[in-house]
This record gives C-alpha cells, sequence and structure tokens, in this order.
C-alpha cells in the first residue's frame, strides 16, 4: 500500500487502470477487485481538477498536504486549487460553496479532522453544510476552517 500512497501522492491519476499501469511499471501486478479494496481501505477519493478532469487524493491528517495539490498552490491559487468559493454563517450553520465535484471531497475532509467545534457536514456537488456545535463562534469556525479553505477577499465570512 505504501506504493500506491506514494504514486498518488506524486502523479495526476484518474482511475483504477491508471493506477494498475503504474504498479506493474514497479513489478506489482494487482487485480481490478484487490486495488479497489486497497483504495478503499485508503480512503481515497477522487476529486475535480482546475483542468476538468478527475484526479485521486489520499487525504493526509486532513490537511491539504497531498503533494501534487502543494505544487499546484505555486502556480494557481488556492482558492482555484481547492475548488473552494464563499462560506457564509447563519446560527451554527456554514456554508461552504465549492466548484463543482469539490464539496465530497472537503466535506470528509473536514469530517475526518473530528474537530470538537463540528457536529457533521452534509455535501453536494458544490456546496457543504457544516452544523457547529452550539457555542462556536464565527471567529473559532473561521480559524478551524482556514485549514482547509482560504479565507480571504474571496469569502464572504
Amino acid at each position: 500500500m505504501q506504493l500506491i500512497i506514494k504514486l498518488i501522492k506524486n502523479n495526476n491519476i484518474g482511475s483504477q487502470n491508471e493506477l494498475a499501469y503504474m504498479l506493474r511499471s514497479y513489478g506489482v501486478d494487482v487485480t481490478q477487485a484487490t486495488l479497489s479494496r486497497d483504495l478503499k481501505a485508503l480512503k481515497v477519493t477522487k476529486v475535480a481538477s482546475d483542468k476538468g478532469n478527475y484526479t485521486y487524493i489520499i487525504p493526509d491528517n486532513n490537511d491539504l498536504h497531498d503533494s501534487m495539490l502543494e505544487r499546484g498552490l505555486n502556480s494557481v491559487s488556492m482558492s482555484q486549487q481547492v475548488g473552494f468559493v464563499s462560506i457564509d454563517f447563519s446560527g451554527n450553520i456554514a456554508v461552504i460553496k465549492t466548484r463543482n465535484g469539490y464539496a465530497t471531497g472537503l466535506a470528509y475532509d473536514i469530517d475526518m479532522s473530528k474537530s470538537p467545534l463540528i457536529m457533521g457536514t452534509i455535501a453536494g456537488a458544490d456546496t457543504v453544510f457544516v452544523v457547529l456545535h452550539e457555542g462556536v463562534t464565527v471567529d473559532e469556525a473561521k480559524q478551524f476552517f482556514a485549514r482547509f479553505v482560504p479565507l480571504d477577499d474571496a469569502s464572504r465570512v
């Protein structure tokens, strides 16, 4: 599994066939069923890239430190790279708007943080509803969300 992690973190891989081909180049022959189980065990997810295709990422302790994403931050603004559009608050609910296809991955990262500030998330294609625990202030929530999205002039916080 370490080789799968290395390949996904260092390459833009969009399908199991691509990954299986890369594994074969390292002398590892794997069936589609085994590869599927391994990807599930690693909690690999697909996100839309800014080129319109999809690519695998591996959650890295819920920080967006996947090396593929880090490389993109040098040439593309963070908001474009992670698909973030805006964030608004209403009471103990945060509504995060993303580009189409990015919400599920973002919700997953937020959920996996197991933050005591967050009760849970619901994701659509381009929107994440985040329920905050009672008493969490907007400033506390902003500080938490800054781990996942760029909170700058593009956000409406």
